[in-house]
């Protein structure tokens, strides 16, 4: 049964006519569009197949990833291609025998927050490429904003002006986008944004919009972009078509790639309280009808894609007071708990609850809810690694994969989503017995894997429990949701019955015949051997784990994303931490989403924590330690302890010319936690 805590979760409520069966929406997400993402514009049945799953799974409205009514790749208008919106039609009985609506989420697209990745920046910066590519990416045209300003990820791709003839092809096409949707049977849609620091908010953002014509200068003047998109759809569409905005309250923003992070004094750049108060209501009288509600610019992406450093319920109180301003519906989103969002609309200070990213890691928890199986829930771990990994650090745009680019919407903890075209569970011809060497989680998901496809796993691990290098990862005090994933694959290997034994160490594959070997041993920290006084270092497990203590004072070598997340714990903990690391930027690694790496690298700076790039540690001495900078000048820095989070190594138990012996996780090449579930995932599907 559920818990009585979440019932106001589950009563109804109408946006203009259209009444919703429950509060809990589906926050757009790009990668999850019915109409392709990043490529020529059709109905997509892999996005379609998520957002049913998620609609039959008792969201009451859904909103799929936002569409740009302008495709940044080759250029197309949304409105142009009229077979996709025929397929949509007769997809929609489908969709609404689950009792969900749906509100197609419509963007103007990105202007200076486009994401641009190195060979982005070689298409504009060449000029023969730059002519060649513009049929297909015409990057001029993309990123053209309110006002010539620098992109968030590249000073080579500077955003000029969007002009006044731009402007109304753009307000031309939502509203003939917005009447096929609705002739297609779509019950709203949503205008992508005032919002995130996206292009039409970049038209309200002061510190953006420096237009002298009647979109720049006043209030009006700076709103009048998505006012002119919601008055030309209710003139197509009728008054009756429910029109959404995604809103951020606030910006909390302090300037170009500058963000305000949780409880710092600042000055706001962007929209502050009172500008907001007055904006929403504005917003809502020229015709809006409901507003969907976060924080934050792509400058301050943390508050709009929370990391695990944010706090939980980030947005709530900003989006209770704006609603007290408005008299349409408002929904929150933002690290949302819940059972305080169900409180909130019971309390009458909120309408609906927006979740994105916990649709990914399992889109069946709200039945899971309703059920009161809370437990059996797979947690979002807010890490961005499957999702959103655009990275970026000093001196690279976006440091992406394409295959990433083009599809984001997938899951680190969770292979099969928007992947079933290539991880499904398919039952296994011959069912064995598997040997799976190694309990952390690369171990336990091939063993999961394993079973429901029909064969016996068997996990043999070393220690007295299971989970391996995901204890000491998930060990800081903010990494709760990681603490609950580990709880999770625990359950699994319990719940389906894994034959599990602790506290034993294989030395040879060999003693187990021809049984079929997963070896799952993952790695080993790497040791400065060639340091002088090395072993005076503390490994980043031993701290993590609580095996060795630390003094006040405390240099962590290695600023990759282990070592920032070990010196924000120690500051969290009172402690004085220094970060030492031999690149020219901290989390200089690819996978780890800006969202991410910004907040860390700005909360160093605002906290004044000491932080060396491009120097390098020498020495390890009772009292201080001693490194060498970019200029070869030796640098003294006195401290208490000193951690070493350099790296990883493999450590794979050898496969001793056996057949059928496979690797997975860390000990085959040390990555992240979806390099680790998704290759368990399909070694698993291999045997």
């Amino acid at each position: 049964m559920m818990d009585q805590k979440y019932e106001a979760l589950f009563t109804p409520w109408k946006i203009k006519n259209c009444e919703i069966k429950n509060r809990i929406v589906l926050t757009s997400m790009g990668g999850t569009d019915l109409f392709g993402w990043m490529e020529p514009c059709h109905f997509d049945k892999a996005g379609a197949e998520f957002i049913y799953n998620v609609a039959k799974n008792n969201a009451g409205l859904v909103l799929p990833g936002c569409q740009p009514v302008y495709n940044p790749m080759m250029g197309e208008w949304l409105y142009q291609n009229k077979k996709m919106y025929k397929d949509l039609a007769r997809w929609m009985p489908k969709f609404h025998a689950t009792g969900a609506k749906l509100f197609v989420q419509l963007t103007a697209g990105f202007g200076r927050s486009f994401t641009i990745s190195k060979m982005m920046e070689d298409l504009y910066t060449n000029p023969v490429l730059r002519v060649v590519s513009k049929p297909f990416m015409n990057l001029d045209k993309i990123t053209a904003s309110a006002s010539p300003s620098p992109n968030r990820w590249s000073d080579k791709v500077p955003s000029r002006e969007m002009t006044k003839k731009e402007i109304a092809e753009f307000v031309d096409a939502f509203a003939k986008t917005a009447k096929l949707l609705k002739e297609a049977g779509v019950d709203g849609v949503e205008i992508h944004a005032v919002h995130e620091g996206y292009l039409l908010d970049q038209f309200t953002l002061k510190y953006v919009n420096h237009r002298t014509d009647e979109y720049g200068g006043s209030f009006e003047n700076r709103y009048r972009f998505p006012v002119e998109i919601v008055k030309a759809i209710k003139e197509a569409c009728g008054d009756d078509f429910p029109v959404s905005l995604r809103y951020s309250v606030l910006s909390k923003t302090k300037g170009f790639r500058e963000g305000a992070l949780p409880g710092e004094e600042y000055v706001e750049a962007g929209r502050d309280m009172e500008e907001s108060e007055k904006a929403a209501k504005y917003l809502q009288d020229a015709g809006y009808d409901m507003l969907n509600c976060d924080n934050g610019t792509y400058d301050a992406w943390y508050w709009a894609h929370p990391p695990i450093y944010m706090p939980e319920n980030c947005n709530l109180e900003d989006v209770e007071h704006i609603k007290k301003f408005v008299d349409i519906p408002v929904v929150a989103a933002g690290r949302l708990d819940p059972a305080v969002a169900a409180e909130s609309i019971a309390e009458g200070k909120l309408d609906g609850a927006g979740f994105a990213r916990q649709f990914l890691a399992d889109t069946e928890w709200i039945t899971k809810l309703m059920k009161g199986k809370e437990e059996d829930i797979r947690p979002c771990i807010l890490c961005h690694n499957g999702c959103f990994n655009m990275c970026h650090y000093k001196g690279v745009p976006n440091d992406q994969d394409l295959m990433d680019s083009l599809h984001l919407a997938r899951c680190a903890v969770n292979a099969e989503t928007m992947q079933t075209d290539k991880h499904y569970i398919k039952p296994a011809k011959e069912p064995k017995t598997v040997i799976i060497i190694g309990g952390g989680i690369g171990g336990m998901e091939a063993a999961r894997v394993l079973k429901l496809r029909g064969h016996k796993p068997v996990i043999y691990e070393k220690s007295d429990r299971l989970g391996g290098t995901f204890i000491p990862a998930s060990a800081e005090s903010y990494k709760g949701k990681l603490r609950d994933l580990l709880a999770w694959y625990i359950k699994q290997m319990k719940d389906m019955n894994i034959e599990v034994h602790l506290n034993y160490e294989v030395h040879s594959i060999k003693e187990f015949g021809n049984l079929p070997v997963i070896v799952a041993t993952g790695s080993t920290p790497i040791v400065l051997r060639k340091v002088k006084g090395y072993e005076k270092m503390i490994e980043a497990c031993d701290f993590l784990n609580g095996k060795k203590e630390v003094g006040q004072k405390v240099a962590v070598i290695g600023g990759g994303l282990t070592g920032c997340e070990i010196a924000y714990e120690l500051y969290l903990q009172g402690k004085d931490p220094v970060i030492v690391e031999m690149k020219n930027d901290l989390v200089p690694q690819k996978g780890v989403c800006l969202a991410n790496s910004s907040y860390l690298r700005e909360y160093f700076a605002w906290k004044k924590v000491p932080v060396y790039l491009e120097t390098t540690l020498r020495e390890v001495h009772d009292g201080k330690i001693v490194c060498t900078n970019k200029e070869g000048q030796p640098v003294e820095i006195e401290v208490d302890s000193v951690i070493g989070a350099i790296g990883y190594l493999p450590a794979p138990l050898a496969a001793q010319d056996k057949k059928d012996v496979y690797f997975v996780g860390d000990c085959k090449k040390v990555g992240n936690l979806r390099s680790v579930i998704w290759g368990a995932y399909e070694t698993a599907m291999k045997i």
